[in-house]
């Protein structure tokens, strides 16, 4: 990238989503942002309105220099963040759910990592805490797909910071739920440089008339078809892959289809269930479980869940 590039766009591209948000925390978000030791020309804040009832833009007045303001009609997450990142001109991009906000003194030292080094992806910690504290470890060093042989990766696409040559046309899949599940990995496995740091930097705020917290039944169901679905998905992505991708991305399908095999059973609470779904994997070659020791917890509940003895034993006391 020449200079003149480099001038003409902004360092970060932020891309702020909110529906239906209440508009002190959507302001809380924003001053996150602005306060962080960018200058205008180096920043972009993409505020994606996915159809609220009443366009946030209204109690935004004060912002209107600031940010780009986009509306469309109701589609979910994964559209209102494509829209940003069909928007977006930053060399880098940061998601932010607009409910939560940048911890922005420690997300300063993601900056500083960026400005200096110029990876393909800078990964941090999140809390539910805002003044959550860490002891600064000098960060690891790697590429996208040795990180994920030898770690568990969190998928939320607000954890990391990236450059977005890396993005090419990878982008949310519309109408699931949990879609940052199929897009982090796929993202990460691009990534030549990535920093893996212990900062803090994001403050997600659990609350509990969002979709984690939706105990329609109907809306459970929906949860572990569309789990299913993206293991599926990024087993079949991963049998077209060089091997040593293809094994990093098989380690993170193991990962979710053992916590999509927990959730069956708590979450349906039914035998049948757990039997019906067991057998779907079953036939795409997705279990048994690998034997593979990729964590203590995945080691046990791997033999635990491989075996239909101790798999009645789990069961009956999940489901109790």
């Amino acid at each position: 990238m020449t200079s003149k590039e480099t001038c003409d766009k902004p360092l970060v591209s932020f891309i702020l989503t909110c529906y239906n948000l209440p508009a002190e925390l959507v302001r809380e978000c924003l001053d996150s942002i602005l306060c962080l030791s960018l200058p205008p020309y180096e920043r972009e804040i993409i505020v994606v309105d996915d159809g609220s009832e009443h366009p946030i833009i209204e109690e935004l007045t004060e912002y209107s220099n600031d940010i780009i303001y986009v509306r469309q009609k109701n589609q979910g997450l994964s559209m209102a963040r494509n829209a940003g990142i069909r928007m977006a001109n930053g060399r880098y991009i940061q998601f932010v759910d607009g409910d939560d906000k940048l911890l922005s003194k420690s997300y300063e030292k993601c900056l500083d990592i960026v400005r200096l080094n110029e990876p393909d992806m800078v990964l941090f910690l999140f809390s539910d805490k805002e003044d959550a504290g860490f002891a600064y470890i000098k960060p690891k060093i790697t590429d996208g797909t040795t990180y994920m042989l030898n770690n568990n990766i969190h998928a939320a696409a607000w954890s990391y910071i990236f450059n977005r040559k890396i993005l090419s046309d990878l982008r949310f899949t519309s109408g699931i739920l949990h879609e940052d599940e199929e897009f982090t990995p796929l993202l990460i496995l691009r990534a030549k440089t990535l920093y893996a740091t212990n900062i803090i930097a994001y403050y997600y705020r659990s609350r509990p008339v969002s979709i984690t917290h939706n105990t329609n039944k109907r809306m459970l169901v929906k949860r572990l078809n569309d789990m299913e679905r993206t293991i599926c998905h990024l087993h079949d992505v991963s049998l077209t892959l060089p091997q040593d991708e293809s094994n990093a991305l098989q380690r993170r399908v193991a990962q979710i289809t053992m916590d999509y095999l927990y959730n069956i059973m708590r979450i349906t609470r039914s035998s049948i269930q757990l039997k019906r779904r067991i057998e779907r994997l079953k036939e795409k070659g997705l279990f048994p479980l690998p034997s593979q020791n990729y964590t203590a917890k995945y080691m046990a509940f791997r033999i635990l869940i491989n075996n239909g003895i101790t798999r009645k034993l789990i069961s009956s006391i999940v489901l109790k």
